[in-house]
């Protein structure tokens, strides 16, 4: 080490030589962030949309779509095409640089933002559940710790978890982009073993930012978050099988100030 690579592809042409695997982990690789991160990018900004401008889902994605088109054909023509992208691209550093006093005031700005809207007294609002909706939240599923349930579960068969996880994990943990990357730009197998662990506790996030936030709204929101599916989740946000996904932007919206929704909208477009 370091290897002098930057993409699995290319790491296992050195390993393995020729060009045929390359190219089949090229296009597989590009096929699957087309489906699995680019798709869910583009659902997550038009929820925002849909959610703040009360606009329409699909002319939301169209609007997000074209918008980053314009950015990416714009800036590939400003750096020079492929050559000009390679020059930019290896001489660039990315910054990052945020005050203390910055943090501390927004953190100060949404601390005051919760005693304005008077967030503890929301909890009485659980008069308005329904008997089956509390049921249904204060009471965990029988099979919540069973990971190998019956082959006619409704939720999760064992044989659809095997078959259709275990490829899945696999590939991310091992051959995605974003997992691979720490190791192959690594100096030494030192950093790549430091990377690692670095990682490893940087995926404890995650559930500050998205399984907290989701509680919080569920908790402030019981009539719309915690709709019951089906007719009720239909007058809503027009979903029979929930509104969960309105958990985030919702929060956004109506609880942080009017500069985060911005910049929110402006991480779907990076």
């Amino acid at each position: 080490m370091p290897i002098q690579v930057s993409t699995l592809p290319e790491y296992m042409k050195k390993r393995f030589g020729g060009n045929r695997i390359q190219m089949y982990l090229a296009v597989i690789s590009l096929v699957l962030y087309i489906f699995t991160k680019i798709s869910v990018n583009l659902y997550s900004g038009s929820l925002f949309l849909a959610e703040a401008l009360e606009w329409n889902t699909w002319l939301s994605i169209i609007i997000l779509l074209s918008i980053t088109t314009l950015i990416t054909v714009t800036g590939f023509i400003k750096v020079g095409g492929f050559q000009g992208l390679l020059d930019a691209y290896g001489g660039a550093i990315a910054e990052v640089n945020i005050s203390s006093r910055e943090g501390g005031n927004l953190l100060n700005t949404m601390i005051l933002t919760a005693k304005e809207k008077n967030i503890t007294s929301l909890l009485q609002l659980s008069n308005e559940l329904t008997i089956d909706s509390r049921l249904r939240c204060s009471l965990p599923s029988r099979k919540a710790f069973r990971l190998l349930r019956e082959i006619n579960d409704p939720d999760m068969p064992w044989l659809g978890f095997l078959l259709g996880q275990t490829p899945s994990s696999i590939w991310y943990w091992c051959a995605d982009q974003m997992m691979v990357q720490r190791t192959l730009a690594a100096k030494s197998l030192s950093h790549a073993q430091g990377a690692t662990l670095m990682t490893g506790i940087i995926k404890q996030i995650p559930i500050f930012i998205m399984v907290i936030p989701g509680m919080i709204s569920r908790v402030l929101y019981p009539n719309e978050i915690g709709c019951f599916p089906g007719s009720d989740c239909l007058k809503v946000c027009g979903h029979r099988n929930g509104c969960s996904n309105m958990a985030y932007p919702k929060l956004v919206i109506d609880l942080m100030p009017s500069g985060t929704l911005l910049s929110r909208l402006c991480t779907n477009e990076m």
